[in-house]
């Protein structure tokens, strides 16, 4: 039986590519939804799993209708404010939520990758993060280059205090104790992610490029199947991969 979706934001960039991509993946899209108000419990109660691709003001209301009815969410919105994540977080007592900023396989091993450099290289190799996407983005920095952030940050046990957005003027010398982080945007880009670790004498670069959104929204398909399968709880998609130490 393929696994019933019910798609918040079918409109957009990524609801059409899982659209497009869910037959493919043992799954059928049974509600597409695009407004904030178009959702119903009936309409929750007729998908195994909901996915929430849309604006950040809509996903809040649909994780609490989801918690309703107890099927498991995937959370691709970004641009959440921190009442929104916290009020989110709290729901995911009642069910299992996979919230990530990027569903691509490739990302989630260069998360994996980026926290295994940045406690190995230690406090002499200074990170800074670069993202670039299309256009069209409207929030900044990416959910990914947000995500790279918070596994360096952990990685070192710095603040958020201790994040630099760009740099302009007179900066006064680079600290060990910072990460920089570097937003670009133009033409159609889909996601660009470069962790760099710069040292004296070295250099250590880490990056993805994504060409395509179907890798995505194949990552999104895979965690809705594996979500199906788990207890209430808030996951990343390096869970779903099994990538966790």
């Amino acid at each position: 039986m393929p696994l019933n979706i019910l798609l918040n934001g079918s409109a957009g960039r990524m609801g059409q590519a899982i659209l497009a991509i869910a037959p493919e993946m043992d799954a059928q899209i049974v509600a597409a939804l695009d407004k904030e108000d178009d959702a119903t419990p009936s309409a929750i109660k007729s998908c195994d799993a909901v996915i929430e691709f849309s604006v950040h003001t809509a996903t809040l209301p649909m994780v609490q209708l989801a918690a309703e009815q107890g099927k498991p969410v995937i959370i691709g919105t970004t641009g959440h404010t921190d009442e929104e994540k916290t009020a989110i977080t709290e729901l995911t007592t009642k069910i299992p939520v996979v919230w990530a900023g990027n569903y691509s396989i490739g990302v989630n091993l260069l998360f994996y990758l980026t926290k295994k450099a940045a406690e190995i290289l230690g406090k002499p190799y200074h990170p800074e993060i670069v993202e670039m996407h299309h256009r069209h983005k409207v929030d900044a920095p990416s959910g990914t280059a947000e995500r790279l952030l918070q596994v360096v940050r952990e990685a070192r046990h710095l603040t958020a205090e201790q994040v630099k957005h760009g740099r302009h003027g007179i900066t006064g010398a680079r600290t060990d104790d910072e990460i920089g982080m570097h937003a670009l945007r133009g033409g159609d880009v889909v996601g660009d992610h470069t962790v760099i670790f710069a040292g004296d004498g070295e250099r250590f670069e880490l990056t993805h490029k994504a060409s395509d959104r179907k890798i995505f929204a194949q990552g999104a398909i895979r965690a809705a199947h594996w979500a199906m399968h788990q207890p209430a709880g808030l996951y990343l998609m390096e869970d779903v991969l099994g990538l966790k130490d």
